[in-house]
């Protein structure tokens, strides 16, 4: 049978099953979708800076999500999955370093054309049982999860073929949906007693979220929008619990990598393996704007400047103060090679930032965590470790954004901003 489908095709279908099942799930999320049309709408209409790098075919459909798995083996299978949509591993990322005790990697389309066509990327993170101090939980953590299956049988059978064949067709591509979805859909019940479930949480609650649920539910969507400011002040307007204060870079007339801000998780009823009743804390929604993607010496700047930052008191005086000294023109960030940039038909173009802040990230975790706190910065493994249980190296996103900004990752399509 002939594989006549292309990865374009299927990632796009599998992303908006996703929006409708989690728009299903967590109905304050379709509150999300109706606050960025809106703002995104008024920034169409507008002339101001915070339209840059709108593309108006894209930014519609453009979203990601976030998934956790407990094991090498639940990694291996995310990255023969998302493979079969056209996403590849992109970036390493030590959250423990933050206090959250995972490592993740971003599945995403890479080239220029994929992403004009369905840019969807999902933040998969894989569990680090050392965080785990107490000998005889990890240990009852490490037995549930070398337990769990979270595909099917049918869904290895599609991912085989599509590997020996490079591709799928329509019978296999409704595979890939259909089980795809049931990977990440949300049970309401739990793998473990209340007590197993309060002494996983007790460790730390994103360890209870990853293994005591029968798969890695999606715990959060991500819609782009053109002016963050404008959807947090909107999510606050219509009685969303809105995080406090917008992660990532403040507030610039050029937008650089990523600003992110989100409702609290809300509490969802769990159903216990002893027949008690409960609920758990994790999933919420979130709000994305992109800006450009920096250099490696832009980069650095930025890493100082928010270092500057976390040592001041007064985050967002001290946010816009620490990067007083950051270019905020775009002749000024390629003049002294800070931002990736290309030509276009306009001229020199940003590159825009496809990928995650670990800092960012983290920040965005602890605020939808309940009773989280910070934990310990776990040393051992890496990223080693990761590509071992991924069964892959990442992709260095350096690498691509150099390649981008010299032509040789477009393909086609529309300019990737």
């Amino acid at each position: 049978m002939s594989r006549t489908l292309s990865s374009d095709a299927v990632r796009s279908r599998f992303s908006a099953a996703m929006s409708a099942l989690y728009r299903q799930e967590v109905p304050h999320y379709g509150e999300l979708i109706d606050i960025v049309a809106k703002v995104n709408a008024q920034a169409e209409a507008s002339d101001g800076t915070a339209t840059l790098g709108r593309n108006a075919t894209r930014l519609p459909a453009e979203r990601h999500g976030a998934i956790r798995v407990g094991s090498a083996r639940e990694l291996a299978l995310m990255g023969r999955f998302f493979a079969a949509l056209g996403m590849e591993p992109v970036g390493y990322y030590d959250l423990s370093a933050a206090g959250i005790p995972v490592h993740s990697t971003a599945f995403r389309p890479v080239s220029a054309a994929a992403l004009a066509a369905s840019p969807f990327r999902i933040f998969c993170s894989l569990l680090r049982l050392d965080a785990i101090e107490d000998a005889v939980l990890r240990e009852r953590a490490e037995a549930l999860l070398a337990a769990r299956r979270i595909g099917t049988a049918r869904l290895d059978e599609v991912l085989e073929r599509a590997e020996a064949e490079g591709g799928v067709n329509e019978a296999d591509a409704e595979v890939l949906l259909a089980d795809g979805l049931a990977m990440f859909r949300w049970h309401g019940r739990a793998l473990v007693d209340q007590t197993s479930y309060r002494a996983l949480q007790g460790a730390h609650p994103l360890i209870a979220d990853i293994v005591a649920f029968p798969g890695p539910h999606i715990n959060h969507l991500t819609p782009r929008t053109c002016d963050i400011d404008a959807a947090q002040a909107a999510m606050t307007a219509r009685g969303l619990r809105a995080k406090t204060r917008i992660e990532g870079p403040p507030r610039r007339r050029c937008p650089i990598l990523l600003r992110q801000t989100s409702f609290t998780a809300l509490a969802e009823p769990v159903h216990f393996a002893d027949g008690s009743t409960g609920s758990h804390t994790a999933r919420f929604g979130e709000i994305e704007q992109r800006g450009a993607a920096l250099t490696p010496k832009g980069r650095a700047l930025y890493d100082r400047c928010l270092a500057e930052a976390a040592e001041a008191t007064g985050h967002a005086g001290a946010l816009q103060a620490a990067f007083a000294d950051f270019p905020d023109d775009w002749e000024a960030l390629r003049a002294h090679d800070l931002a990736w940039f290309r030509e276009g038909e306009g001229g020199a173009q940003p590159v825009t930032y496809e990928d995650f802040l670990p800092v960012s990230a983290a920040g965005i975790f602890r605020s939808n965590l309940a009773g989280s706190r910070p934990g310990k910065h776990l040393t051992g493994g890496g990223q080693a470790e990761f590509q071992a249980a991924l069964g892959r190296p990442v992709r260095d996103p350096f690498a691509l954004y150099a390649a981008e900004a010299a032509g040789s990752v477009a393909t086609g399509g529309e300019q990737n901003t």
